[in-house]
């Protein structure tokens, strides 16, 4: 089949999408409905909500999302009933058997017509509770191969993980599948989800047995995700999880036809449907908020190091490609370090520069506010010693002054520069894994669509529609010019 066969191809295709609501989600669901409106049936997985049944989440959190404005301009009066003639909102979780779908006739009706089920759903908080982290991020890819062996006309199902459960490596890491059990580390045992779900289980019950209230227990869950994530090599919960959840694929799918897909860090579209939408900030982007409001004058990180990025709409065009031609077992990696490497010290620069060019206003929309060039430290020794000198030993001086009774009026700036210097080593803590390791994610497989569907293509229009080579992108036009205005515009920083 040719990328010219491809639209045609998904006509009159079923298609499941969990984590509907999700941004990944959003955008793929608009790209079907624009390049085949003739798709007969997109099944799209929304968490129940006690305030919105499912239809009324999809109606507000994603139809009337900017995103869709093509979609509503090319069908006008007519934009809403194109889009429930061809979508169906579904209440579940994806952490219960069978995804949460309470009503029977319609499972049966899914299992004879699904014919791709795309995974986009999964907590991204790198330090989420651990239950909550488990049951979503590898207990729901175990829920969803169950699901999947159930539908008869099933073609793939698409999972979509990151690249970054490779953990702290350095170097190039390959589009490689765990083996079930697999760790980072030497540890005496093997790494088996159902033993860690029993362990969460007993953990929870102990809480719950002395009383524990829920902001302990949410305390505890935390603190148990991390640890649990470094003992077996991974940096957070998030990344931990989601390693395991490709661990349960590659063990539990027996003759389900699955694709991993990794994403790198996924920032705004380049080009479809149009540039520059984002929804929430994501990745980077608490370095632009903390540069452009004057907020963040250092952070770790080598100035050599890349900073692997691709935009949103080219995860997308690899998701579609990789679903309709990739082979059943492949991993394909989807970012920009091994063909297009942008570094630390050049998405500095490209912000200083916007910002310096475009200054964001004070509270009161009153005065710019001024940016300066952060200060980059390459090491954590050095970085201990830059806080040690420039926050703490200032901090524990007017911690003396205030604790005077006649010098109180200054607590306010004491409480101001803590919360400061706290929330600046919250985002190093989030940053740490991936400003500090030269990991450089091999890309064969994804190249391998590129060449032989996209760039083979004699469908000049098509190419430039399924795009997702990095190659094409200019970083500093689009971090300056795409990405951060963007930013500004749709999440109003």
């Amino acid at each position: 089949m040719e990328l010219g066969d491809l639209v045609e191809y998904l006509e009159n295709k079923t298609i499941l999408i969990t984590g509907g609501a999700g941004f990944v989600a959003k955008m793929f669901v608009e790209k079907i409905l624009r390049t085949q409106p003739n798709v007969k049936k997109l099944y799209v997985l929304l968490r129940p909500s006690q305030c919105n049944s499912p239809p009324q989440r999809f109606q507000t959190q994603v139809m009337e999302k900017e995103l869709f404005r093509l979609l509503r301009a090319k069908w006008g009066k007519e934009f809403d009933s194109f889009i429930w003639e061809r979508v169906e909102a579904v209440g579940g979780d994806i952490s219960d058997e069978n995804l949460g779908i309470k009503d029977a006739i319609l499972r049966d009706h899914m299992f004879k017509h699904i014919d791709f089920i795309v995974n986009c759903a999964a907590t991204t908080d790198f330090f989420e509770r651990y239950d909550v982290a488990l049951a979503t991020n590898t207990i729901g890819i175990y829920n969803i191969l169950n699901f999947a062996k159930k539908c008869l006309k099933l073609k793939k199902l698409l999972h979509l993980s990151t690249a970054y459960v490779c953990g702290e490596k350095e170097g190039i890491i390959s589009e490689k599948a765990f083996e079930f059990g697999e760790t980072l580390t030497k540890t005496f045992t093997k790494l088996d989800f159902k033993i860690e779900k029993e362990f969460v289980a007993h953990r929870l019950s102990q809480l719950r047995e002395t009383k524990a209230s829920e902001s302990a227990i949410n305390a505890n869950m935390r603190e148990l995700g991390t640890e649990r994530a470094k003992h077996f090599g991974w940096p957070n919960t998030y990344v931990f999880t989601k390693a395991m959840g490709e661990m349960c694929v590659e063990q539990f799918k027996d003759d389900v036809p699955t694709i991993i897909l990794r994403p790198t860090m996924i920032v705004s579209t380049y080009k479809e449907p149009f540039p520059g939408w984002i929804e929430g900030l994501r990745t980077m982007d608490t370095l632009i908020v903390g540069i452009g409001k004057g907020k963040l004058p250092f952070f770790l990180g080598i100035p050599t190091v890349a900073l692997d990025l691709i935009p949103g709409d080219m995860v997308v065009n690899a998701m579609i490609l990789s679903m309709v031609f990739g082979e059943g077992g492949m991993i394909y990696h989807v970012g920009s370090s091994i063909k297009n490497p942008v570094y630390i010290s050049e998405i500095r620069n490209y912000i200083h520069r916007y910002f310096i060019e475009n200054p964001l206003f004070d509270h009161k929309k009153e005065n710019p506010i001024t940016v300066h060039k952060i200060i980059l430290l390459q090491h954590i020794s050095t970085l201990n010693i830059y806080i040690a000198i420039r926050y703490l030993l200032p901090l524990k001086i007017l911690e003396m002054v205030v604790s005077l009774p006649y010098l109180r009026c200054y607590k306010d700036v004491y409480a101001k520069n803590m919360r400061k210097l706290q929330t600046i080593m919250r985002f190093i803590q989030i940053y740490k894994p991936y400003v500090l390791f030269n990991m450089i994610f091999d890309d064969t497989n994804c190249e391998g669509l590129r060449e032989n569907k996209v760039k083979g293509s004699r469908n000049l229009e098509l190419m430039e529609t399924f795009n997702f080579d990095p190659n094409s992108i200019d970083w500093e036009d689009y971090i300056i010019n795409t990405h951060i205005p963007g930013l500004i515009k749709y999440v109003i920083i």
